[in-house]
């Protein structure tokens, strides 16, 4: 006698499990919408006046903490067509890895299918809201743009950072101007009425079911997405802008498996790769406030640190993460600014050199390589001793960074196409380093046009002349418009060099040691030990 169950009844159990559009419902229909506010004016009185806000209502997500180490990550955001576009909208589409996919939306509705196919709606409010704010930006980064918001918050105002595109801040309308205006940033209003926002719903054979927010997703076997599959549980987010965002609730631990290997790589020496598990914890934990204006901590890409799928870690990936578990770097204002980059070029910046803001006691400028190589450049450096440094600092730790030595050609074309419309000074005809921080760092460059001149200072340097890998660059005339930059490292230059790390463990360097070495005066602590939050 077979022990393979009969096909009919299995079929049955299979057709019983989905509705035909590929959906399950635990419940019935969907209840129908409430009826109109009883305050709704009528013929005989004028319309109240649109409630006003600063930003679409947002949620905060539940902090990270010793006894809740759990990150909101972004997997996607921004999704969804403005409310007019949505009937013809392409619709999201979520597949699990294997199984089935759960959704139970904010009204307990819940449907299960090994595909989530999620159709755009038109949603009309209850009544038309204003939203109206002071927009403060734009900022290359959201350092920068932490460092304005405390100007607000100092006078206490209540400001957000958010990213519609590029980073601003945001005060509510009648805020006062902050003191003193950043510099390189405009001070503008925002205002718009708006009477409808982008939803979702599923389309069943039984009908329409409209789905409130948030929305849970459960995919015990794994949701595929891009090129990964991620375990979550995930919550699909109405965010601050009036779209939706795709976020997956990772315990810590699992988020460091999507993210090491990708900042440092996987085939390093251990003591490299403890390092970045805990300068990846510790940048989690300072900065998930990061996107709270969303209603996430963080976000997926460089904006934040690349988190891709945690399976592809490796052993040794696994291994560095087990070792450090929990671990976290400590300053006296709790977890530090870790900060880390590829390549300093071998000498390292100091915070006020890469962002606007006061000094940070453990990120001090100072030249990367052993005892001779300091003693040749010390810092703060001479401009006589920059183009030296440029030409022959192959004694430094991390020297055989492919990067640590560049060079690029910058041309009039070029330049006035990154500085676009907004920075627009014509045919640029001179470009003139201003200022230069203790590491030999461009603080401040000046771009002269045919139609006048901008200064590009700090972060906003290499965030519009993208081709630069550092701002630890000489400059010269090469002919007509065209400047030839010789420069060293591969980014911001601020605490750990990636480079510097890797040749640091590989000459028997411990985890501590190099922590200690890139961040004097910090401490190694269990997360817990201190004030976790930013």
């Amino acid at each position: 006698m077979s022990l393979r169950p009969p096909v009919l009844p299995r079929l049955l159990l299979v057709m019983a499990l989905l509705f035909p559009a590929g959906c399950r419902a635990d419940q019935g229909p969907p209840t129908p919408p409430p009826p109109p506010a009883s305050g709704a004016p009528t013929a005989d009185a004028p319309a109240p006046e649109p409630p006003t806000q600063m930003h679409w209502p947002v949620a905060r997500p539940a902090p990270l903490t010793a006894a809740n180490p759990v990150l909101w990550v972004a997997l996607a955001a921004r999704l969804g067509p403005a409310p007019a576009d949505a009937q013809a909208a392409q619709p999201l589409r979520l597949r699990s890895s294997s199984g089935l996919l759960t959704l139970i939306d904010a009204s307990g509705q819940r449907f299960q299918s090994p595909e989530l196919v999620l159709h755009w709606r038109r949603e009309v409010l209850p009544q038309p809201t204003t939203l109206r704010r002071r927009v403060l930006g734009p900022f290359a980064s959201f350092e920068s743009a932490e460092q304005a918001a405390s100007l607000w918050r100092a006078m206490g105002v209540e400001a957000a950072i958010a990213k519609p595109r590029d980073w601003e801040v945001w005060a509510p309308a009648g805020a006062p101007d902050p003191s003193p205006l950043p510099d390189g940033v405009r001070l503008t209003g925002f205002e718009r009425t708006v009477a409808e926002r982008v939803g979702l719903e599923l389309r069943r054979a039984q009908g329409v079911v409209a789905l409130a927010a948030p929305i849970r997703i459960e995919a015990p076997g794994g949701l595929l997405w891009k090129q990964g599959a991620y375990a979550g549980p995930f919550q699909l987010l109405a965010d601050a802008h009036g779209g939706w965002s795709l976020v997956e609730q990772v315990p810590l631990e699992r988020y460091l498996e999507g993210v090491v290997p990708h900042e440092i790589g996987a085939g390093v020496p251990a003591a490299a790769l403890e390092a970045q598990a805990v300068l990846a914890r510790t940048w989690a934990v300072r900065n998930q406030h990061r996107f709270v204006v969303d209603g996430y901590h963080l976000c997926a890409d460089t904006q934040c640190q690349v988190y891709s799928d945690p399976r592809h870690a490796g052993a040794a990936v696994r291994q560095a993460i087990a070792a450090t578990r929990l671990a976290v770097l400590m300053g006296a204002d709790g977890p530090i600014h870790a900060v880390y980059h590829a390549s300093n070029g071998g000498v390292s910046a100091a915070y006020p050199e890469a962002w606007n803001g006061a000094p940070v006691p453990y990120l001090t400028p100072f030249p990367d390589g052993p005892a001779p190589f300091q003693a040749r450049f010390p810092v703060p450096l001479a401009a006589t001793a920059l183009p030296a440094l440029l030409r022959d600092g192959r004694g430094a730790w991390g020297a055989d960074h492919p990067v640590f030595r560049w060079q690029r050609q910058l041309t009039a074309a070029q330049i006035a196409a990154a500085l676009g419309p907004e920075r627009a000074v014509g045919r640029p005809t001179a470009l003139k380093v201003l200022a230069r921080g203790p590491s030999g760092r461009v603080l401040a460059l000046e771009v002269q046009g045919t139609e006048g001149r901008t200064v590009l200072r700090l972060d906003a340097i290499r965030r519009t002349l993208r081709s630069l890998p550092s701002t630890l660059f000489t400059l010269q005339p090469a002919g007509a418009g065209v400047w030839q930059l010789v420069g060293g490292g591969f980014g911001h230059g601020a605490g750990l060099s990636q480079a510097g790390a890797i040749d640091l463990a590989g000459r028997g360097w411990s985890t501590r040691r190099i922590l200690a070495h890139y961040y004097p005066g910090t401490t190694l602590q269990p997360l817990g030990a201190g004030d976790d939050s930013p």
